[in-house]
């Protein structure tokens, strides 16, 4: 005998590839990294040098780009 078909698609089984969401901490942490490293490179030049850390001079920037870079990786894994 002929199986009836039902008319609900059948749903395909997950494959290995594939990954669960992101915890409900990542979006936050994602943007907080971006955001702080706007905002260390924004005080770096508004205070002309002074903040955040003097000593290290326009090293400051590279700083304030690498914290924004690390929430821009975070992105790649963005569920």
């Amino acid at each position: 005998m002929a199986r009836a078909k039902s008319s609900k698609p059948e749903r395909a089984e997950a494959t290995s590839g594939e990954e669960a969401p992101n915890p409900i901490w990542f979006k936050p942490v994602m943007f907080g990294f971006m955001l702080i490293g706007l905002a260390w490179i924004i005080v770096f030049y508004v205070s002309q040098g002074r903040f955040p850390i003097p000593d290290l001079g326009s090293w400051n920037i590279l700083i304030g780009f690498g914290i924004a870079f690390v929430g821009f990786l975070m992105t790649t894994r963005w569920r």
